[in-house]
């Protein structure tokens, strides 16, 4: 199949099939003698799980790795549970420091008249720096 065939078939689109080729994630296809691009099955199988790891969060990098453990049968699982558990950290870390940034956003717009007057307190929050680590 071609490349809009396989956009069409993954759900993810053309310009993002080649940039992940582009990067390694997915290995170069074969072309047809005038040039276009030819997609297999197992190529919409990896687009796919390429696909739910992005879904999940996981970046290029972790993708690279993640592809490596699922094509490999001789792999450990405890390779992949180390590497989804190390994603899971940074996922929690992500998410107390996105709490952090609401809990202080919420902290200026409290302090913030909202009315016609120009003089705004979340505005000077910002100016100063929100410190997010309290």
């Amino acid at each position: 199949m071609n490349i809009g065939q396989a956009a069409k078939r993954s759900g993810i689109s053309a310009k993002m099939i080649r940039y992940y080729e582009e990067i390694g994630l997915l290995p170069a296809p074969k072309r047809s003698e005038s040039g276009y691009r030819h997609y297999t099955d197992a190529d919409i199988r990896t687009l796919s799980f390429i696909q739910h790891a992005r879904e999940l969060g996981f970046s290029s990098e972790q993708m690279k790795e993640l592809l490596g453990l699922w094509l490999n049968e001789v792999r450990q699982s405890s390779e992949v549970k180390a590497l989804a558990q190390k994603h899971i950290d940074m996922l929690e870390r992500k998410i107390r420091d996105m709490q952090a940034m609401v809990s202080m956003l919420k902290q200026s717009v409290a302090r913030c008249a909202g009315d016609e007057r120009s003089d705004c307190e979340i505005l000077k929050d910002i100016e100063q720096g929100l410190d997010t680590n309290q």
